[in-house]
């Protein structure tokens, strides 16, 4: 059986999670209280795939700092600079080195499938298709590459993010490849937006008579590019977890259903209903924290309300009465506003987006 590499994409600037991604690579943006990208590396690893090559750009420093070599993951990683987002198949390009002749699959690194690839990597290696392609049926394929199939089954034609879609079967971010695809990249003009589509190269191979097919997964797939995905991803993460006490809760607190508290961190006076995680190091003290709610490591909530809601480490909420679908960033304070006078003093990033009722 030939051997298989992945090849994990984590450039891209993550523009539709801003202001959180100003400081931070939106790929180690944590889901359950774990970066984004490790459940796309876990799932790679767990298929049996350990030569991974991750590309990476302007957050470069950033995903080597928590990736490492990869050892921890079970994986062995080769870094891939890409001086700038050129597109998917621009990827695959530069990759030419680490990728060899080996078949390889492709995954976007801010992608989450639902019951990993192991299915889908061990179908590909056993039929060797040209490229195999993941599809999901999404309500709004106008800001999707889209596929049309024909009666069979396989690929007819490809559109990046069309004005009037032929279907409703968006292209998931992760995508299979023998050596083929390596002379499509090459074949293939910048599109418009000025990149390298990896849609073009397929629609090519297509073009070109090769075997290009799909499987459409109904399970359960999200881009966490912004952030009602990322909450939403969150919230099915944490229908899954382990629970478990490692840290301490006071006899005063009431901890109800799926609730993880990491080691180190401190529960008083507290109701906690999950699924939910508390971090390492995280204090909850006289404050109910609701379904669906990640704490990450090292924050202090004190007498306030969080549900359905992801805090980032070392942040602080403080006499907030209720707190809902939010994602906070790392190192915020959060407290209650002055009553007098009655007015908002606001200290806000580029790209904010606030509610304020008055």
């Amino acid at each position: 059986m030939p051997r298989m590499k992945a090849l994990v994409l984590s450039g891209g600037s993550g523009t539709r999670l801003r202001p959180i991604t100003h400081t931070s690579a939106k790929q180690l943006v944590p889901v359950a209280n774990k970066p984004v990208l490790f459940y796309g590396l876990e799932a790679i690893a767990e298929a049996g795939i350990t030569d991974v090559g991750i590309v990476v750009g302007d957050t470069a420093d950033e995903i080597r700092q928590a990736v490492g070599d990869g050892s921890k993951l079970g994986i062995d990683v080769t870094y891939i600079p890409q001086d700038q987002p050129l597109g998917l198949a621009h990827a695959v390009l530069i990759a030419r080195e680490f990728l060899g002749d080996d078949d390889f699959v492709m995954y976007l690194g801010d992608n989450f499938v639902v019951g990993g690839i192991t299915g889908l990597v061990d179908a590909f290696r056993a039929e060797r298709p040209d490229a195999q392609i993941l599809l999901t049926r999404v309500p709004d394929p106008t800001s999707f590459g889209v596929a049309e199939l024909d009666a069979h089954g396989r690929v007819r034609s490809l559109e990046e993010k069309p004005r009037h879609p032929k279907s409703d079967l968006a292209l998931v971010g992760v995508y299979l490849f023998t050596p083929a695809v390596h002379e499509a990249v090459r074949a293939i003009e910048p599109s418009w937006r000025g990149e390298l589509e990896i849609t073009h190269a397929i629609q090519w191979l297509i073009d070109q008579g090769k075997d290009v097919r799909s499987t459409t997964v109904c399970g359960y797939w999200k881009d966490t590019g912004n952030v009602s995905d990322m909450l939403e991803v969150n919230r099915s993460v944490l229908e899954t977890l382990r629970p478990g006490v490692e840290g301490t809760v006071d006899e005063s607190s009431e901890i109800i259903g799926r609730v993880r508290i990491e080691a180190g961190a401190e529960v008083r006076g507290s109701r906690i209903v999950g699924p939910a995680v508390i971090g390492p190091g995280s204090v909850i003290r006289d404050s109910y924290i609701g379904p669906f709610t990640s704490i990450s490591e090292d924050c202090r909530i004190e007498d306030s309300e969080v549900e359905y809601s992801i805090v980032l480490r070392e942040s602080s909420i403080t006499g907030v009465r209720r707190i809902e679908t939010s994602l906070i960033g790392r190192n915020v304070q959060v407290t209650p506003a002055p009553r007098n006078p009655a007015t908002h003093r606001l200290v806000l990033g580029d790209h904010s987006k606030v509610q304020i009722s008055s």
